[in-house]
């Protein structure tokens, strides 16, 4: 066994890293992370880590490359420091939709990302809904892959009727992670035929599924621009849906989202804390964000103690 957990927080979800701290009971490491005039990163860790099982929180949200470099430069200095195991909890994994070359001569992008972070010093990934489960393949060391859908399906049973309630994937690519959701709640799937032209712009075709005078929840693992659930929950309502809701684990909420999710028929939209919301976004009366500190935390302390985290897919 390790000796005593380190909790180690990234300037990219610190608030996240305070509620995961305040569950575990275990306090905050102390580091410095600070920009140089040049905008370089440096980081300093301020206690002793030798033998230390250590866990580094950091989603690599916006901005991407300040995020992600700030997390590689952390764990090198652990890993100089002689820790013992170091897990990098990345909430939301950064360049995850960049998976597969889809036109010539362009990189596979979470595949580069996979290979930094093993080779700065990981011996452990604990990650939340990658947008494409493949991604733990990239990895040649453990990868422990969460779901933030039971915390999602918990707000949605204690708030909504189930009885009217239809479960929508907003495309065929995101039929099983709907689809797993609809099983979870008890309700029936339906889905959405689009066709993206080209990134972040879609055009929707039709709905498999009867959604006619339901109340229906698009689910899907991230919203970027909101082009795709916004044209998807317009659509639903001309196919004669009651009430559109949508939920995300990832609120990416990139460039014209707040706006478009404004102007939309959504009525609310549920996303967790995997990214933190900035201020323009949380005035957003739509979006509500629920914590998913306690799944993490679990987590961390399964691993710790090397028992079996399978209990938090329940």
């Amino acid at each position: 066994m390790h000796k005593d957990i380190k909790l180690f927080a990234g300037n990219a979800t610190m608030k996240l890293a305070e509620e995961i701290s305040e569950h575990l009971q275990v306090p905050i490491a102390d580091m410095v992370v600070k920009r140089f005039s040049d905008a370089e990163t440096f980081v300093k860790i301020n206690e002793n880590v030798r033998g230390h099982d250590a866990f580094v929180i950091q989603s690599t949200c916006t901005p991407v490359n300040d995020n992600l470099m700030e997390l590689l430069l952390i764990i090198d200095a652990l890993k100089r420091s002689s820790a013992a195991r170091i897990t990098a909890v990345i909430p939301y994994y950064g360049y995850a939709r960049q998976d597969r070359k889809t036109q010539p001569r362009v990189p596979i992008s979470s595949k580069l990302v996979a290979d930094l972070i093993t080779v700065a010093g990981t011996h452990r990934i604990l990650t939340i809904d990658l947008h494409a489960g493949q991604i733990q393949g990239f990895f040649n060391i453990p990868v422990d892959h969460l779901y933030a859908e039971p915390v999602i399906a918990k707000y949605v049973k204690e708030k909504y009727s189930l009885d009217n309630l239809t479960v929508v994937s907003p495309d065929a690519g995101g039929v099983e992670r709907a689809r797993a959701f609809a099983g979870r709640l008890n309700c029936p799937l339906a889905i959405i035929d689009k066709r993206r032209d080209e990134a972040n712009i879609c055009s929707v075709m039709n709905v498999i599924g009867n959604v006619i005078g339901k109340d229906v929840i698009l689910f899907d693992d991230l919203i970027d621009t909101a082009g795709t659930i916004t044209q998807g929950a317009r659509l639903l309502k001309e196919h004669g849906a009651r009430n559109v809701y949508a939920a995300c684990t990832h609120p990416v909420l990139s460039g014209p989202a707040i706006e478009r999710l404004n102007e939309s028929v959504i009525e609310e939209l549920i996303v967790t804390n995997t990214i933190p919301l900035n201020s323009e976004i949380k005035k957003c009366p739509k979006i509500h964000s629920l914590s998913i500190a306690y799944l993490i935390g679990e987590a961390i302390r399964s691993i710790h103690e090397e028992t079996s985290i399978s209990i938090l897919f329940v």
